[in-house]
């Protein structure tokens, strides 16, 4: 759906040029949640605003559906942006407006549409987004949460096939930012949208993406799907994500003191609620520790980490039993 070939992006700030977005191959395909991940000046916004051409590359070039988008005027930009929706971070929504009229607002810009066709389609846009009852009302009455639903209802006005989020959710409440990301993983589904998510939070990207990719300094240095890198982060910044949404600072020295060998079991799918341990305790007889762990779902895919420190004769056959049951066992350095 959207391809990224050696597309870089450099602003030129006192007379040099400054990179923003090192060269970038990178592939989203039809249908996928794809999320991108870093932290302030990363590049994730340039990246994001390269799709729709809001910023153009320095060098390489950008596809949509398989069409050189990258010199793109007039006419064929204006067709390009009418099928690539976005919502932001702030709402931008028009406030001496009310609801039904900033989610009409895009389709009176385009023209060619009457108004019976409008407040039709506006309709069915607030029904979606759950705020029918709310269409006379102008964003200064409404919650966070609501006004980002009028900004995704907006998004969709012109029945884009592809969704652009910047940092949609930083705004909001923990309750809210569920509420959100649970509305546009319906919208995924049911419509069968292309969604780009660009957050620095790894929970947002572990509730609703299918693959990311992770920024630092401007270049890709880790992607691929989200249960791959959430439970086997490669690159020193990922594991620092994967920290963060799990509300901890590293393994080693708060284990210092612990007797046995540290694993790390990363189980995924039905191995999750599986009692791999304590048949593994019976047919071995080893001891085990439990230190930390988590058990929570990616996107749809049920998952669970747990660290502990094991003990007895027979460590490496509990190990083998293990893997044998589908977990995956890294140990852990003190």
């Amino acid at each position: 759906m959207i391809r990224f070939a050696a597309a870089s992006k450099s602003y030129r700030v006192d007379g040099a040029l400054v990179p923003a977005l090192e060269p970038v191959d990178l592939v989203i395909e039809r249908g996928e949640v794809f999320g991108i991940i870093g932290h302030s000046g990363a590049g994730k916004s340039t990246m994001l605003r390269l799709i729709n051409l809001l910023e153009r590359p320095s060098a390489g070039r950008i596809f949509i559906e398989d069409r050189d988008v990258t010199d793109a005027q007039g006419s064929e930009l204006r067709k390009l942006r009418a099928g690539i929706g976005m919502i932001f971070q702030h709402f931008n929504l028009l406030s001496s407006r009310s609801v039904a009229d900033n989610v009409a607002f895009p389709l009176r810009i385009q023209g060619g549409v009457s108004e019976g066709e409008i407040t039709a389609r506006v309709d069915e846009l607030l029904e979606l987004v759950g705020l029918t009852a709310h269409a006379r009302k102008y964003p200064a009455q409404l919650s966070g949460g609501q006004k980002q639903r009028v900004g995704i209802a907006r998004a969709l006005a012109s029945r884009p096939s592809i969704l652009l989020c910047d940092e949609a959710t930083s705004a909001l409440d923990p309750q809210t930012t569920a509420s959100v990301l649970e509305l546009l993983a319906d919208i995924n589904r049911r419509l069968g949208l292309t969604i780009v998510l660009i957050t620095h939070e790894m929970d947002v990207i572990r509730r609703v993406c299918d693959r990311v990719a992770v920024l630092e300094a401007g270049q890709v240095v880790e992607m691929g799907a989200v249960a791959d890198v959430f439970l086997h982060p490669q690159h020193p910044t990922t594991r620092r994500f994967v920290a963060e949404a799990d509300h901890r600072e590293g393994h080693g020295p708060e284990f210092s003191g612990v007797a046995g060998r540290l694993f790390r079991l990363s189980f995924r799918g039905e191995a999750t609620y599986s009692p791999v341990l304590s048949n593994v305790v019976r047919d071995t007889g080893v001891e085990y520790n439990l230190l930390s762990g988590r058990v929570d779902r990616i996107k749809d895919t049920p998952y669970g980490q747990l660290t502990l420190a094991m003990n007895g004769e027979r460590v490496e056959d509990a190990l083998a039993q293990i893997r044998n049951a589908g977990v995956d066992i890294e140990e852990v350095a003190r």
